[in-house]
């Protein structure tokens, strides 16, 4: 299997967390959410390897080649949204299309305003200011503006936060959408720290805590690995020593634990679901930290 982007000994430094990655590779052709409460690492990861931000130790490889600052084929092939805006506020829609189009060779005006018209915006809206924008539609445009452009990857750094409940389903099938169209060699990483809004569209997961990454693999492969229990109060005792996230309540207990440790509850009254990704997340993040990393 291909990788769209390798990663080794990536470090960089700050006053309050260090990002800490040894290694870590993205498959080529999926969708890769990078989850993580906020200040976890994830926007400095995406901007690394958007090749914003060049500040670091480490190796970063795309499409196989190492990022540099005069990659300039790695620039047209990458498009990259941050979690705010970075257009100038006083422009207009029609100034990101207009910009977008002497920048990138492989943008196209018909597709933007395709996609700006399935994403609410009318003809006159092509002539309001930015500023004049909620967060939501900023964002939309952000989207807008690389979903015309001919490339082989986004970077999306938080897309869903500032986007109403359609609009999240709508970005959904957009980036089915994109990876679809490339046969294989089209791919998507997004960072979020809510997954449960962008878990039906997500193939991969890397989870990252305290700027290291604390799980990874593709989603069903993970559904496999770690299993929700559901008990009676009774086996809650024995159960709490090895699940990595526990409840109870008045009629029993539930919580994470990894399936390889199904055993050690033989003879308890117990039941056994797939969790979800959002279920695993939030019990690896928990572990992850309890176990001092």
């Amino acid at each position: 299997m291909k990788n769209i982007v390798s990663v080794k000994n990536l470090v960089k430094k700050y006053k309050s967390y260090t990002l800490d990655i040894p290694e870590l590779s993205v498959p080529e052709g999926f969708a890769t959410a990078l989850i993580g409460e906020n200040g976890a690492g994830k926007t400095t990861l995406c901007d690394i390897i958007s090749g914003i931000n060049m500040d670091y130790r480490g190796e970063v490889e795309l499409f196989g080649k190492y990022l540099s600052a005069d990659e300039g084929d790695v620039r047209e092939k990458t498009g990259y949204t941050s979690s705010v805006n970075y257009f100038p506020e006083h422009w207009k829609i029609k100034d990101v299309e207009d910009v977008c189009d002497l920048v990138f060779k492989g943008f196209s005006r018909d597709e933007f305003r395709r996609i700006c018209s399935t994403y609410s915006f009318t003809e006159k809206d092509q002539f309001k200011s930015l500023k004049k924008l909620s967060d939501g539609n900023k964002m939309r445009v952000m989207l807008a503006s690389v979903f015309a452009r001919d490339t082989r990857l986004l970077v999306l750094d938080e897309p869903a936060s500032p986007l109403d409940p359609l609009m999240r389903d709508l970005l959904c099938d957009n980036i089915r959408d994109y990876i679809s169209s490339g046969e294989g060699e089209k791919s998507v990483i997004f960072s979020t720290h809510n997954i449960s809004d962008m878990e039906n569209v997500t193939d991969y997961a890397v989870i990252i805590s305290d700027g290291k990454v604390a799980e990874k693999g593709f989603v069903e492969e993970l559904k496999e690995k770690y299993i929700l229990v559901k008990g009676e109060l009774s086996c809650s005792k024995h159960a709490k020593d090895f699940m990595f996230t526990y409840t109870e309540n008045s009629f029993g207990f539930e919580g994470i634990c990894l399936s390889e440790n199904i055993d050690r509850l033989a003879g308890c009254d117990v039941a056994f679901e797939t969790p979800g990704l959002h279920q695993i997340s939030v019990a690896v993040l928990k572990h992850f930290k309890g176990a001092g990393k």
